[in-house]
């Protein structure tokens, strides 16, 4: 994997990427952070979406209240997603297995903070495409009002933990210069 050195960060639109990053939030997730740059979290996410909302670029993301970011997500109203390059699956999984209540999972698995241009989120040096959100919107998952079929709630909610969904506004997105080459 390169070192933070070798590459450039560019400005991209927020959708030039946007294919690619539905991609990789399948397979092998993205990473989220929320807070600043003293103070934030990691996570992995697999559900998310790049769309438009009210004309303007968003980026839809998933958090249950019982995550560690969530808590951040509810104070600062911003956050970033990171779309990591090939080779960063085993820091991709830990960040998906293991609570920042537990462990510096930057520092754990070498992850370089770079500060957001538009939000105090840090975006994540060694992913080749950062996304910098701002909520424009969230809503609760509520099973009364929407009907979560019961095989969906077996598997993803055994303990009725339902999400929270934010509708971020893409403020800023940039990218490695060499992105396309080395996205998942």
């Amino acid at each position: 994997m390169p070192t933070v050195t070798d590459t450039k960060k560019i400005k991209i639109p927020p959708t030039a990427f946007a294919t690619e990053t539905s991609r990789a939030l399948e397979k092998p997730g993205c990473l989220l952070v929320s807070g600043d740059a003293n103070n934030a979290n990691v996570m992995t996410i697999g559900w998310g979406a790049i769309g438009v909302l009210w004309g303007r670029p968003v980026f839809m993301v998933a958090v249950r209240p019982s995550r560690h970011t969530y808590k951040f997500l509810e104070e600062t109203g911003e956050f970033t997603v990171n779309v990591p390059r090939k080779g960063m699956e085993a820091a991709v999984a830990y960040c998906g297995t293991v609570s920042g209540r537990d462990a510096d999972k930057f520092k754990e698995k070498h992850l370089t903070k770079l500060a957001g241009e538009k939000v105090k989120a840090p975006i994540i040096a060694e992913c080749c495409v950062n996304y910098e959100c701002k909520v424009l919107w969230k809503t609760k998952v509520d099973d009364s009002v929407m009907a979560v079929p019961d095989e969906v709630k077996k598997r993803f909610y055994p303990k009725g933990d339902l999400h929270t969904i934010y509708f971020g506004e893409i403020v800023a997105a940039r990218a490695d210069e060499d992105a396309a080459e080395h996205l998942p």
